[in-house]
């Protein structure tokens, strides 16, 4: 049976409160694809989002909840029942993070940067998206700049291409990010540290996405070499016996189907290395792959490099 949340709600009283901003529940139904009906279940039922409510009991939407609408669809597009999104929502700190002061103005100052992204992308202006990108990179360590400000920005755009424009503003940005990305992971496999191998289950992430997993999970122990997105997971095999890499980590940011334990647990008997799984599968896939010789790294850059480098520190230590 699927968890049932209580939805807590903030009511303000009609004649007082600016509603500028805010959207009564048509508007989103327009907005978002997703009827009036469903989106009550989501707010009663699984407590998925918590819009404003007015005295007189209508329900207003913010652009947060609008964005959190437009999550949960694309989670349920990779295969995730609604009755699990929650929990997924709530790791990612969608709704469920403390509001507190210091967290607040720091989610303004990524806001900002986000803000100053987005005019150089919807000018084109690589130059000035450079000019920014160096500026991040300089005011923030390698997580925080994909997972909270570049990343939430290119998943935005990803998602929202309905109007003239849209589609080449999310390319624009797509190849920018690529580069720099591929740029990174190059610098850093040129050294002589031990090295991991990084590979997406076919069709189950896009490149950028990966890439970026291999910019966050490396450290100046340890270089990841990314493979090309539709790598043969049948000759994964053959390149780790010519490579001898320290781990062989798997990525996915779909919901595994019901075959991928046994496909990975067949894989890792062909290995002289660990295999680890990656991305949002790996939380996903956890309980069925505990016991296994299979590690899971989840999908938060500070933690998966943490569990990496535990897992290999652990595998010396036996």
């Amino acid at each position: 049976m699927p968890e049932i949340i209580a939805p807590h709600h903030e009511t303000v009283d009609d004649s007082v409160t600016d509603f500028d901003d805010l959207l009564p529940i048509r508007e989103v139904a327009r907005l978002t694809g997703v009827n009036p009906v469903t989106l009550r279940a989501w707010e009663r039922r699984y407590g998925l989002i918590q819009p404003t409510r007015t005295e007189s009991g209508h329900r207003l939407y913010s652009s947060t909840d609008i964005d959190t609408v437009h999550r949960i669809l694309d989670w349920i597009e990779r295969g995730v029942a609604v009755s699990k999104v929650g929990k997924i929502l709530a790791r990612e700190g969608l709704y469920s993070e403390p509001a507190t002061p210091s967290r607040i103005d720091t989610e303004r100052e990524w806001s900002q940067w986000q803000m100053q992204v987005r005019l150089a992308i919807n000018a084109f202006d690589d130059r000035q998206l450079d000019r920014l990108y160096g500026q991040v990179f300089a005011a923030y360590p390698i997580t925080v700049v994909f997972q909270n400000i570049f990343m939430p920005l290119w998943q935005q755009l990803l998602r929202h291409q309905g109007l003239f424009g849209q589609a080449s503003e999310w390319l624009f940005f797509d190849a920018f990010l690529r580069v720099r990305v591929v740029q990174r992971l190059h610098m850093a496999s040129a050294s002589s540290a031990p090295r991991v191998l990084l590979a997406a289950i076919t069709g189950e992430c896009r490149e950028l996405e990966l890439l970026v997993a291999g910019a966050m999970l490396g450290s100046d122990e340890l270089a990841v070499k990314v493979f090309a997105v539709g790598q043969p997971f049948d000759e994964l095999t053959l390149v780790c016996e010519k490579t001898r890499p320290q781990a062989l980590v798997l990525f996915s940011n779909r919901s595994p189907d019901s075959g991928l334990p046994e496909r990975l647990k067949r894989l890792a008997l062909t290995l002289d290395c660990p295999l680890l799984l990656a991305g949002d599968a790996s939380d996903l896939a956890q309980d069925s792959l505990a016991g296994s010789s299979i590690g899971c790294l989840g999908n938060e850059g500070r933690s998966m490099q943490h569990r990496l480098q535990q897992f290999l520190r652990a595998r010396l230590d036996t």
